[in-house]
């Protein structure tokens, strides 16, 4: 009967051109190596091997044979290196979906760099609203979502991201771009471009003002940050938003200047309750987790 060790010891003898250094390859004695080969003959009634002075050479049954094994043993090394990326983090695939202040800029870029050291990994990034978000998740079609907020779900993990502050957007030629900061009472008599009313930004930028007792002129209202910011863009008010989107319009019509009082954008990441996450999918957490953390505008630094 063939046995794996049989197989080892002729693929090392064909390799190498010899007993001794087969031998040498396998860290094991020559008379190991010629009693593997001389039971792998016998098992197989042939003659793999001929003697020629001092050296052996194959035959044309050896050489035949060797043409599979090596088949055989390309798989099992292709099989063992795709366990050792996997446990290396290095392959894998990973689906996440975001909401769109993240998925137009910072976490496709923060993608690209994710897998700059990750060659055979493959990411699918996906991109809607938050709901839509939640619903992928708790789906099973993505393993990792980044939504607006914190919510509950019977088969959703919610885990809040680090905050970060809002900041406020004006046109680049606008009198408003001149100063350092903006607070509410800049905001009065300007054109204001509002967030949807039923987002949480929307609440926390209405409770400022409201507590500062400052009207605001609304022109135009949007669900979409990237929308606020290119009406900005286009002169057609002023906006506050999140950081993340901000940063796409920087120099593109856009100045972008601190808030005071903060009005902090919640994030939260959400991930199945059912199932763990994958150690890819922990290491892209991680690394996420730092990315936002250390999240600066020029301006607020």
């Amino acid at each position: 009967m063939l046995n794996h060790r049989q197989i080892e010891a002729f693929r090392a003898v064909m390799l190498s051109g010899g007993i001794t250094a087969a031998a040498e390859l396998l860290n094991i004695s020559q008379p190991a190596v010629s009693r593997l080969i001389a039971d792998l003959q016998y098992a197989l009634k042939l003659t793999l091997f001929e003697r020629r002075g001092s050296r052996i050479a194959p035959t044309s049954e050896a050489m035949s044979l060797y043409q599979e094994v090596e088949r055989s043993f390309v798989g099992l090394e292709r099989i063992e290196q795709a366990a050792r990326d996997l446990q290396e983090r290095r392959a894998g695939t990973l689906r996440v979906a975001a909401m769109p202040a993240m998925a137009i800029g910072f976490l496709p870029r923060f993608v690209a760099r994710f897998l700059e050291q990750r060659p055979r990994v493959d990411v699918s990034l996906w991109g809607s609203s938050s709901p839509q978000v939640l619903d992928w998740v708790a789906a099973g079609q993505c393993e990792l979502g980044f939504g607006q907020s914190a919510v509950e779900h019977a088969t959703v993990l919610c885990e809040r991201m680090p905050r970060v502050r809002a900041v406020a957007v004006v046109p680049s030629n606008h009198p408003l771009a001149a100063r350092t900061r903006l607070v509410p009472e800049d905001f009065a008599g300007e054109a204001f471009i509002a967030l949807g009313a039923a987002t949480l930004m929307r609440y926390s930028i209405d409770a400022v003002f409201a507590e500062h007792d400052i009207g605001r002129s609304t022109r135009v209202e949007t669900q979409l940050t990237m929308i606020a910011c290119a009406m900005v863009a286009a002169g057609a008010g002023i906006s506050i938003v999140d950081p993340f989107t901000a940063e796409e319009y920087a120099g593109r019509g856009v100045a972008i200047r601190p808030f005071e009082p903060a009005i902090t954008f919640e994030m939260a990441v959400l991930h199945s309750a059912q199932r763990s996450l994958s150690t890819l999918a922990q290491d892209f957490l991680g690394e996420f987790r730092d990315a936002v953390a250390t999240f600066r505008l020029p301006e607020q630094v």
